[in-house]
């Protein structure tokens, strides 16, 4: 059977989808079910991959790796190839390529939340995926709350909506490597996640405790536009809050390490993988309370209220130096973790772009 993907995500600094497609590339070269196929991985640039027996990699010149690229460029090419089925990990799909189509849909939040997007980029995000979804032969989510939410606001029928949760690659360490105790923020920035707010609650812990520092990683996506470093500078926490806008793998899995505390005060997930990556590191994540933390951490994590920035402070310091609550947490978390494995994952995705092939 020949697998044709979009690899684009795989391209510069990859972050969310583009590890997330890393992740299961990375068991299907080892997995025995895997090897029976051919991958063909489509692609706007050169990509940094290991050599796989069973890969093809297709460089898409021209078109960047927008709208136009993935409609008119992608289909082009991979309609010479001969594929059995296509996989789109990133909501959207080639709509004019005649083969057996799977779509990953993370999240609707374009959907649920219009307010969060530019005009034009949330009208263009919502016509194409509700396309893919009429086009999809199946569609994959990552929580039961996305499953309803596609069935509600993208009317796709539920049969046909299946759950394959995300795995984790960071590795346990217990955290807190290092004397000086550290909250840890990890994904894009959007207005759903309330980076300020975690700035300012730091900010109320920091007047309390003088060796706390707090590290915020991923790119400004936010609109309205959020002035993250402004927050910081108002706050009076230069030298003791950073943010940057990417950081290598090897860099991600130190600052999990040294972490003490994790915050992810997000009002609206498909699934939220970096909270689970720092429980899998060993560090409590402090979480905003919805529906989707509550049924991807359950016990594993502490929960606040959004727009209070006391409770958040208090959550914070909770996680980073009440010993009670750390090991309440951290003994929750096997049972959590238990349920998500990139082996698994990858297992459960082959097995449908199997059976989408085969009808």
């Amino acid at each position: 059977m020949r697998i044709g993907i979009d690899a684009r995500e795989l391209c510069g600094q990859p972050t969310g989808v583009g590890r997330y497609l890393q992740s299961l590339l990375n068991e299907w070269r080892t997995s025995e079910a895997a090897t029976r196929h051919r991958f063909v991985l489509y692609s706007p640039e050169a990509l940094s991959l290991e050599q796989c027996a069973n890969w093809e990699t297709r460089v898409v010149v021209s078109g960047g790796r927008g709208v136009w690229w993935e409609q008119v460029r992608l289909p082009a090419a991979a309609r010479q190839d001969r594929l059995d089925v296509f996989f789109a990990p990133a909501y959207t799909a080639p709509l004019m390529l005649d083969t057996p189509m799977v779509v990953n849909i993370h999240d609707v939040s374009f959907a649920a939340h219009p307010e969060w997007f530019r005009l034009r980029e949330g009208l263009r995000r919502r016509w194409l995926t509700r396309a893919a979804v009429r086009r999809a032969c199946a569609i994959l989510t990552v929580s039961n709350f996305s499953r309803r939410e596609i069935v509600d606001r993208l009317g796709a029928r539920e049969s046909r909506v299946h759950v394959v949760p995300h795995g984790t690659n960071a590795k346990r360490t217990g955290g807190q490597e290092e004397s000086a105790p550290m909250v840890l923020f990890v994904g894009s920035i959007f207005n759903r996640r309330h980076v300020p707010d975690l700035v300012r609650a730091f900010g109320r812990l920091a007047q309390r405790r003088n060796n706390v520092s707090l590290e915020i990683v991923g790119d400004n996506r936010s609109y309205p536009h959020e002035d993250v470093t402004g927050t910081i500078a108002g706050e009076h926490l230069d030298g003791r809050a950073r943010w940057r806008a990417y950081v290598p793998d090897a860099e991600l899995q130190r600052l999990y390490a040294r972490a003490g505390a994790f915050a992810f005060l997000s009002e609206y997930e498909g699934f939220g993988l970096t909270p689970i990556e720092a429980l899998s590191a060993g560090v409590p994540p402090v979480l905003l309370d919805t529906a989707v933390a509550r049924e991807t951490c359950g016990g594993a994590a502490l929960y606040v209220s959004s727009n209070d920035i006391d409770a958040i402070a208090a959550a914070l310091d909770r996680a980073l130096f009440d010993p009670d609550a750390r090991a309440e947490v951290l003994a929750a978390a096997p049972s959590v973790l238990a349920r998500y494995s990139w082996p698994r994952a990858a297992q459960d995705t082959l097995a449908i772009l199997e059976s989408c092939a085969a009808r």
